[in-house]
């Protein structure tokens, strides 16, 4: 009992004495000074010290404050002195970064590489922890392995300067790729694995492979190979497929990667039914429509998600542009599957701004014209995309992107914002260029389709070649009328020496004028209507065709010509310039009143089409053709010499001379020259060609390659018609085009099939400074 006593007298004794002491330390901050700092500021300091001036401390709130200033991570030591009521503050600083210096790096930028670094906390300027760059040593390492390079190394040092910097230093071995030896494919059964690694982009190593580097492991490609066989075989019904596991195995060597996948297929399913549930706001029988997958097909997850689309973008069309649908398959035991689509269509969405960027150039009234999407009225997917194939159409801009942000703070309003990025809108039209028929073209030419940015087309021009004089000017105004009713008049003079044109020898002297106007079908068909003067006059040498002498003698040498021109198009070719989707086809007419001195008819079919190969419309297929018919009436027997259909050269059948196709003149009596060609009045051309990527510029707008088939062949009815098909001519060969700043530019190299004696033929052709 007494020792009890005595130990509690103990621990009194003890506890007052330990108060006296905190009490003695516990002091009021009359002041607080900071020893030791270097680039860090004093107000640094104090900003992150929970102490302040007039605060009481003990060496509790001490100790906590310390460990408040360390997780700045600004210092390596703090330590505390008092000096009677100061506060003094002894720190030693981290070190800052001078420089990051990398060496040795080829694969992986320089750039790139110091990107990473900052993104971790390593950056010139900044603290300097050791801990971090041990850190990054280990993610450059990760980058490499992803890339193959197993052997990479990586050695980073910091070498200490003055004033508390340090530099660090990055010296890369980056080492070789790793080659793929095997990939094996393990639990497949209904493919075989030849039909299964066709889908990877990772190859085995053998001379091709390695010659692109198809056969260099990479994480990220093995990631997306993985991704496009599990697609296959969901696409092909196999529901349940899943990916067991992939394994990458390294050779001792570190420079052979071994690949093993294991799969398990399942069974495959086919479709017993399919149901929608959800809000339907059109009728289910209209929905149905663009189910692309039926009852009784095998279970495909790329048809599904297609449809999915379908009826999302139909439901956008009646204003419901965030509507959500998901097609949910549910698997039974005898291998079928009940597939529903939940169709969520949201809030009805109105547009409350339209707005317009990138047009410093172009008035945005111009733009305005274009929209089939309207403000305040409701939000449809169809005619938002529809108004940005306006946009590009125009042929003004290089790109249109469209973006449908939600308004803040209403579910159902959105803005319509297209961005478009402008490029000349005279470079179609040049002062200086060069063709082989005409050799140099010289001429002062002011031609704009968007002129001071109202979308109205003039042009003015004085032009002089070796066959050709004129003088030019137009004008159209592509919304004469709100309505998109279009007016526009022509007035022209010009000398032309056919013999220098590849023609038959005559000079044509002709001015005149027209007026048209165009009135709009809808969206993406129009009709014109015009009408013309013009006062041709021919003149001949010393010996002229026989044709020529013919039909001066019957009609005379000058004409007044009184013209109706006629005119449908159909246009949905996704830009102006080389278009990458859709189609245009015209047909025009020209008719002489029969109270003009010439009475005769043209009619011209053109049409382009293009169809996309691949989703980034990179591999194009284009098919053109051109068929024209033109005769006489009344008073004039046959169309006119000087109207004839020519082909021929670029443009038209590539690897034939200009305008040298068709039947040949017959020259004059003692003329012992060679017959030139003379045209004719049915004129059948057509074309194929397959575009694809140019080398050195992928991505670029404005360059285009082909390889194309061209055939086509003119013809004259009044002088042994013979449309067979061994009259018609054809070639082979790669174009190449390009829209630069002073023109187009564009060449071919072709090889003619079935020249026969007689033909011009040429192999390379190019012009500048020429629409082609």
């Amino acid at each position: 009992m007494r020792h009890f006593w005595l130990r509690a007298l103990l621990i009194l004794v003890c506890a007052m004495t330990l108060a006296q002491q905190a009490q003695a330390y516990e002091f009021k901050v009359s002041d607080i000074e900071v020893e030791g700092l270097q680039r860090v500021s004093a107000g640094t300091v104090f900003s992150a010290f929970p102490i302040d001036v007039g605060d009481k401390v003990d060496e509790v709130s001490l100790a906590q404050a310390i460990r408040t200033l360390f997780k700045t991570g600004l210092f390596t030591d703090i330590s505390v002195d008092r000096d009677k009521d100061v506060l003094i503050l002894h720190v030693s600083e981290r070190p800052s970064i001078a420089k990051i210096n990398i060496k040795g790096n080829k694969s992986i930028k320089t750039d790139k590489l110091k990107e990473g670094l900052k993104n971790a906390g390593l950056e010139e300027g900044q603290v300097f922890r050791r801990a971090t760059l041990d850190r990054i040593q280990l993610e450059i390492l990760r980058s490499y392995v992803s890339q193959g390079r197993y052997n990479a190394r990586v050695k980073a040092t910091a070498k200490e300067l003055p004033r508390n910097r340090v530099d660090i230093n990055l010296k890369i071995s980056e080492g070789d790729t790793a080659s793929i030896q095997h990939i094996n494919i393990i639990g497949n059964k209904a493919f075989p694995d030849s039909r299964l690694k066709e889908l990877f982009e990772l190859k085995t190593s053998d001379w091709w492979t390695s010659l692109f580097n198809d056969d260099k492991y990479s994480r990220e490609k093995l990631s997306g190979d993985l991704e496009k066989l599990r697609s296959f075989y969901l696409d092909r019904g196999y529901i349940k497929f899943s990916i067991e596991s992939a394994q990458v195995s390294i050779s001792p060597d570190k420079k052979q990667v071994f690949i093993t996948i294991a799969v398990n297929e399942g069974p495959r399913y086919t479709i017993r039914d399919i149901s929608l549930k959800g809000k339907l706001i059109l009728p289910e029988k209209e929905l149905r429509k663009f189910i692309l997958a039926k009852p009784g097909e095998v279970f495909s997850r790329e048809k599904l998600t297609a449809s999915s689309d379908l009826i999302s973008k139909r439901l956008g069309t009646e204003g419901y542009t965030f509507a959500n649908v998901n097609a949910v398959p549910v698997t039974h035991d005898d291998n079928t599957a009940s597939i529903t689509f939940y169709v969520d269509p949201g809030h009805r969405v109105y547009v409350r701004r339209i707005n317009f960027r990138g047009n410093t150039a172009t008035r945005d009234d111009v733009l305005r014209q274009e929209m089939l999407q309207m403000e305040g009225a409701v939000a449809s997917t169809d005619l938002i995309d529809k108004s940005k194939d306006r946009l590009n159409r125009l042929g003004f801009f290089k790109d249109v992107n469209v973006e449908t942000p939600g308004v803040p703070g209403k579910d159902d309003q959105i803005d319509v914002n297209y961005s478009v990025e402008e490029q000349p809108t005279g470079s179609l039209s040049a002062s200086l260029g060069f063709s082989q028929t005409n050799g140099f073209l010289v001429g002062a030419n002011v031609a704009e389709n968007n002129f001071f940015g109202t979308g109205r087309r003039v042009s003015f021009g004085v032009n002089v070649s070796k066959s050709v004089k004129s003088a030019n000017f137009s004008f159209l105004d592509p919304y004469y009328t709100v309505d998109g009713v279009s007016r526009g008049f022509t007035l022209f003079a010009t000398k032309t020496d056919y013999a220098q044109e590849n023609i038959s020898s005559y000079v044509l002297n002709n001015y005149g004028g027209t007026l048209t106007f165009g009135y709009p079908i809808d969206n993406v068909t129009r009709m014109s209507f015009g009408v013309g003067v013009q006062h041709p006059s021919l003149s001949v040498g010393t010996l002229p065709a026989q044709e020529i002498t013919n039909f001066i003698s019957a009609q005379g040498d000058a004409f007044n010509i009184f013209t109706l021109n006629g005119g449908w198009s159909r246009d949905t070719l996704n830009r102006g310039i080389l278009p990458t989707a859709g189609y245009k086809h015209s047909i025009s007419l020209e008719l002489a009143v029969p109270f003009s001195d010439l009475e005769y008819y043209k009619a011209t079919d053109n049409f382009n089409y293009y169809w996309p190969i691949n989703r980034d419309q990179t591999w194009v297929t284009r098919l053109r053709t051109a068929l024209g018919y033109g005769g006489g009436y009344g008073k004039t027997g046959s169309l006119p010499f000087f109207q004839n259909y020519y082909s021929g050269g670029i443009g038209s059948v590539r690897g034939y001379a200009t305008n040298s196709l068709g039947a040949l003149s017959t020259p004059a009596v003692g003329d012992y020259s060679s017959p030139q060609p003379f045209g004719g009045n049915v004129l059948t051309e057509a074309s194929a060609e397959l575009i694809f990527p140019t080398p050195f510029a992928k991505g670029s707008q404005s360059m285009r390659t082909s390889l194309f088939l061209d055939a086509g062949n003119v013809f004259d009815t009044h002088r042994g018609f013979n449309p067979s098909l061994g009259q018609i001519r054809a070639s082979v060969g790669v174009s190449f085009q390009w829209i630069t700043a002073v023109g187009p530019l564009g060449f071919s190299l072709a090889k003619p099939l079935n020249s026969r004696n007689g033909d011009q033929t040429q192999i390379f052709q190019f012009t500048l400074g020429q629409q082609f």
